[in-house]
């Protein structure tokens, strides 16, 4: 009997987390064909979603609970995840209940169709206004930088194959963006419609600290592209530049009378010193990340384990 895995980032949701869990064993065991595990990943939550999970784990052995030491993110949560999994089937999906665990073999049927990873796709997010800008940007720049397909949505509640975990837990470095480590393995996806759900309490845990962070993280660990860019910017600045200076010797000789315009000068430098100064901001981020990652940061630190096994542990701490 096949295994699935379940993986849910946890985050101040001690009022829906149960909920969504309960749920999500429900729905496999009224299917009956697979054998579960949920492992859940506490990310410093500040109200008491670690109580809320703990009882959960006490009374049914196959909830495994991984506790942070602080605050890493989403992204840090499910790679934590990644390395404590056992199944042949990986599904993740959020703790707020917008992902409708009742729909997951929807997912998983697509999947047995002979795709890699299979992702819900959703005809309208109910997420605040700024999330969904924030969720438009990072699939732009997912597109732009790390190369998923045009045609394919990457959202928070998808199931991907073994052999892709595998691969993406490889990576060891500080700042993943789980997106890119499975673009890296494969791109043969699928989406399935699904109807995404109202919050059923509180708010996002994504401010736009987060969400920069995140879109930092797309760009400098898995794209150079922004590297070309700024050599592409610089090249065409300075063309522009030969350009001009050409047009106002001509424009001298021609006409003596003209004076040197201040204003027209004090633009073309604003704008040069503008872009000179943000591409050196962004080679400098690639360079202080190079020496976070050389100094070993660690993608998370684990302060809690619940239910996870000895023979797993000792994977882990190779």
């Amino acid at each position: 009997m096949e295994k699935i895995s379940f993986v849910i980032p946890c985050y101040n949701s001690e009022h829906t987390v149960a909920d969504v869990i309960g749920r999500v064993i429900t729905t496999v065991q009224n299917h009956g064909g697979y054998d579960y595990e949920v492992v859940c990943v506490n990310d410093y939550s500040k109200d008491g979603t670690i109580d809320v999970l703990r009882k959960l784990a006490k009374e049914n052995k196959k909830i495994k609970v991984l506790s942070f030491s602080r605050n890493f993110g989403q992204h840090s949560a499910l790679m934590a995840g990644f390395n404590y999994v056992t199944g042949d089937i990986v599904m993740c999906l959020d703790d707020d209940g917008q992902n409708p665990p009742e729909e997951m073999f929807r997912l998983i049927d697509k999947l047995k169709e002979g795709y890699d990873l299979v992702s819900a796709k959703y005809s309208k997010k109910k997420h605040s206004l700024f999330r969904n800008f924030g969720s438009k940007v990072s699939s732009l720049m997912s597109d732009f930088l790390v190369g998923k397909p045009k045609d394919i949505d990457l959202n928070s509640f998808y199931v991907f194959r073994r052999f892709v975990l595998d691969e993406v837990i490889k990576y060891k470095n500080a700042y993943p963006f789980v997106h890119g480590l499975i673009l890296r393995v494969t791109r043969n996806m699928a989406n399935v419609e699904i109807d995404h759900q109202e919050r059923a309490e509180g708010r996002s845990g994504y401010n736009f600290k987060k969400l920069f962070g995140l879109w930092m993280n797309g760009f400098t660990a898995f794209s150079e592209k922004p590297l070309r860019m700024s050599t592409f910017a610089g090249m065409i600045c300075a063309m522009i530049g030969f350009i001009f200076g050409i047009y106002v010797i001509i424009r001298k000789i021609l006409h003596p009378e003209v004076l040197a315009g201040y204003s027209s000068n004090m633009a073309v430098l604003l704008l040069i010193g503008g872009l000179m100064m943000f591409f050196l901001g962004l080679i400098g981020e690639y360079i202080g990340r190079i020496y976070i990652c050389i100094n070993n940061a660690p993608q998370f630190a684990l302060k809690d384990m619940i239910n996870i096994d000895e023979d797993e542990e000792k994977k882990n701490n190779k």
